[in-house]
């Protein structure tokens, strides 16, 4: 779809073609933002058209400070819910055959200019609350690289029990492109996070609920439902709670400058790979391409 209209009133209807956006205003105002199942490729992952529709949303939530549209009307968003519609994928992160894809042609400026998309919406998602509205992540499935740097973006993560959790870009000797060092510093201290990332572990929810990176565990086919309950019972200390989470992005703030070197930094690196670890991340693309036809094929 095109570029929207940032100027249009807020009782305007947004739609958009690869996310679904509805605001709940019986249950304290919440924004479900939904990842619509990938139906036009393999794997659900960050393409490009995903990544603009987040931009657009994440944006049009930061100018018009935390409003959204409901009945014609311009509503305060309490809480703001992201969500896979996948039944079996969060997000396995970023699209790895773009990245092969603008290796092989030398493509720098194409490397950049997607991971600074990626950084733009996770500062945005992360900071445009501003102690007035509270980000959730619901986890229900696999959450991998770029997965796990937005979930860990919200203020709360939630995830069903058969959630896995993982950066496997050291395994085609990268590392995540935007965010994920400083996200997964603020819950678990940096020399953690750095080992997290070197490991190329598969982390489940359990375990990272004992780490403190995951906030609840619920059953599998009730995370909607522990989100229902997540929110009923911070709703009943809304504003003090919001205030503690403005003390807590003051104690621990995110350093844009320093997520921009972190993009700078990978784009080099991205370029410099050597033949082995092209061959690795081929593997990786077909293993993902492979994996989620099976669970589309199950599905259907």
């Amino acid at each position: 779809m095109g570029a929207l209209d940032f100027s249009l009133p807020l009782s305007e209807k947004l739609v958009y073609d690869y996310i679904d956006v509805e605001l709940d205003t019986k249950m304290c105002n919440t924004l479900w933002v939904t990842m619509k199942k990938n139906t036009s490729g393999p794997v659900q992952n960050f393409s490009l058209p995903l990544l603009h529709n987040l931009r657009s949303m994440a944006h049009t939530m930061k100018v018009n400070s935390c409003h959204w549209h409901s009945d014609g009307r311009a509503m305060p968003v309490h809480y703001a819910v992201m969500r896979s519609e996948h039944p079996e994928y969060f997000n396995l992160g970023g699209d790895l055959k773009h990245f092969r894809q603008c290796i092989r042609n030398k493509d720098k400026a194409s490397l950049y200019q997607y991971s600074r998309l990626c950084l733009d919406i996770m500062y945005d998602w992360a900071t445009s609350s501003n102690g007035v509205m509270t980000t959730i992540a619901l986890v229900q499935g696999r959450a991998f690289g770029g997965g796990f740097e937005a979930a860990l973006s919200a203020d709360f993560l939630i995830a069903e029990e058969h959630s896995t959790f993982g950066f496997p870009e050291i395994m085609f000797g990268l590392f995540p492109c935007t965010g994920g060092m400083s996200l997964l510093a603020r819950r678990i201290g940096v020399y953690q996070a750095e080992r997290m990332m070197t490991s190329a572990r598969i982390y489940s929810a359990t375990e990272l609920k004992e780490m403190g990176v995951v906030d609840e565990v619920c059953a599998r086919g009730e995370g909607n439902l522990a989100v229902e309950k997540f929110i009923a019972t911070h709703s009943k200390r809304r504003h003090a709670r919001e205030m503690l989470q403005r003390a807590r992005h003051r104690l621990a703030p995110l350093n844009f400058d320093e997520m921009l070197t972190v993009v700078e930094e990978w784009v080099d690196l991205a370029l410099r790979l050597s033949a082995e670890e092209l061959r690795m991340m081929d593997m990786l693309i077909m293993m993902q391409n492979s994996a989620q036809q099976s669970s589309t094929a199950l599905a259907a």
